[in-house]
């Protein structure tokens, strides 16, 4: 497990989420307090969120995330004419 400060963590952000990748915890600092921990998705132990426990799910390969975002807005369509079971029932006849 290695600390690393805010600026350096920013500078170097590829570099420690390939550590964090490959199973290290890295201990994210600021004017070194500890603020927060990276650590490997697949060992994370208390997710709060559901975007979190999704994305541990598929980190272990239970699920698929969406690889596009949700749609915003559906319309709803009006259809005229009588209920569909009405002509259902009356095609039976």
């Amino acid at each position: 497990m290695s600390a690393v400060g805010v600026k350096e963590l920013k500078n170097r952000l590829t570099h420690y989420l390939r550590r964090t990748k490959a199973g290290e915890e890295v201990i994210v600092t600021e004017r070194g307090k500890p603020i927060a921990l990276l650590q490997p998705i697949q060992s994370a132990a208390n997710v709060r969120s559901l975007e979190s426990r999704l994305a541990q799910l598929a980190a272990q390969g239970f699920l698929t995330a969406p690889q596009r975002q949700p749609l915003k807005r559906v319309r709803r369509v009006k259809v005229g004419g009588p209920p569909l079971s009405r002509v259902i029932l009356e095609d039976r006849r």
